[in-house]
């Protein structure tokens, strides 16, 4: 039998609200497998679809740059929100953020090595380590581009803890950056139905199968009741399909028709998502919970 672990459950409670006892038997009958568990706590009505995986644990800042019809989205990490709001901090991101758009480099070893203020890239953001005491990352970074008959609008929250950037063909930049301002807010997935993978979208329509069996629904109306649950899964997922944040009467794609636009691309930077944090005890808390 698996050991299943504290630190396991939390995350499984972390993301699907469900109960500990839940949890832990789900885990138990997944083997341990997280996103197993997950969808046996669905079906069996337990828990939604469970949040994405990835805790923030890193500082640091995102940036954007535009430049005519290319733009990039810039991460770098620090060790301390303190170093993330200092000055020097703040102009390295602006610098290798401009300087990455100038190179456009293919991967994170081109971009250290890409000339700036008469060194490289990496060479600047080691002498900055040294200065402010703190190891800094540069992390990643994406490309964009888009053709004259486009338009990028981009969005920064909270000085950098969030960089997103839309791209609308029509429209206009403030309509784009109305766009990059819902991503921000919303997180969407995925642009719209037609970018949902295959495989996710088969075990998505399983997993809303057996939760409507368990219901007890009669046999021939599950079809027509897991089409709904599925439509309304898909249009919490992809950003064309979502209530836009400034006007939840109309989809974010009937706010981009509005503005004679169509919205074709976006990307969303969070700084530290994915990056998982220094764990505390788990054994503790889960004690603490059982009182």
């Amino acid at each position: 039998m698996v050991q299943i672990t504290a630190k396991q459950v939390k995350e499984l409670r972390d993301r699907t609200g469900a109960g500990m006892m839940d949890s832990k038997k789900a885990l138990v009958q997944a083997e341990g497998d997280i996103e197993k568990a997950i969808d046996i706590l669905r079906e069996n009505g337990v828990a939604k679809a469970a949040k994405k995986a990835g805790r923030t644990a890193a500082e640091g800042l995102a940036e954007f740059a535009v430049d005519g019809n290319n733009a990039v989205l810039v991460e770098i990490n620090s060790e301390t929100d303190f170093v993330a709001t200092n000055d020097k901090f703040v102009k390295l991101v602006d610098d290798v953020t401009k300087a990455i758009l100038a190179n456009k480099p293919a991967n994170l070893e081109e971009a250290l090595n890409a000339p700036m203020a008469d060194s490289t890239i990496g060479e600047v953001i080691t002498n900055m380590t040294a200065v402010i005491g703190e190891k800094i990352t540069l992390r990643r970074f994406d490309l964009l581009s888009k053709s004259d008959d486009e338009v990028f609008g981009a969005y920064k929250h909270n000085g950098g803890a969030i960089v997103a950037v839309a791209t609308l063909k029509g429209g206009n930049e403030e309509a784009a950056k109305n766009v990059a301002m819902h991503v921000a807010a919303i997180n969407p997935e995925y642009l719209d139905k037609a970018s949902v993978p295959a495989d996710e979208l088969e075990r998505q329509k399983a997993v809303f199968t057996k939760e409507t069996e368990n219901e007890g629904k009669p046999e021939k109306i599950i079809p027509k009741i897991v089409e709904g649950r599925v439509n309304k899964y898909l249009s919490e997922i992809c950003l064309v399909d979502q209530p836009y944040v400034k006007d939840g009467d109309m989809t974010v794609a009937e706010y981009a028709k509005s503005q004679n636009a169509e919205v074709v691309a976006f990307t969303r930077y969070e700084v530290g998502e994915g990056i998982e944090k220094k764990q505390e005890d788990f054994a503790a808390e889960v004690r603490e919970q059982m009182k």
